[in-house]
């Protein structure tokens, strides 16, 4: 069952970043996009108030399963951790975390621009 977690956990959260970063570009998707942002902010900045800036809830939940599978991660973040399965390569914690907050923050500017074009275009009768 915890491998079957380990790769769920892959996928769902790859999967909600993906979504992150382009559920702003079809309407139909518009408003799960914000809530998912808006989770993605309470987890980084509420729950990281507690935990540490940047706290994914998501990436936590993943590591716990990955130690209870004995894997001994050297990576302290879910992009350093999908960087280094999916290509070998190891990341800095520093590196990760500018990606991470300059893809949301391209994502939240991107949402915000068809969010206010939205409200502006006049709606067909």
């Amino acid at each position: 069952m915890l491998a079957f977690l380990d790769i769920a956990c892959f996928v769902l959260h790859t999967g909600l970043i993906v979504f992150n970063m382009t559920g702003w570009m079809w309407k139909r998707t518009r408003v799960v996009h914000r809530l998912t942002l808006g989770a993605t902010l309470v987890s980084w900045f509420v729950l990281g108030y507690w935990y540490g800036w940047g706290y994914c809830i998501c990436a936590d939940w993943h590591f716990q399963v990955r130690r209870e599978l004995g894997y001994v991660d050297p990576d302290t973040s879910y992009l350093q951790l999908l960087a280094r399965q999916l290509s070998g390569v190891s990341v800095s914690r520093t590196l990760a975390d500018a990606v991470a907050m300059t893809v949301l923050g391209l994502a939240i500017v991107a949402a915000a621009f068809v969010w206010y074009r939205d409200r502006q275009l006049p709606t067909p009768r």
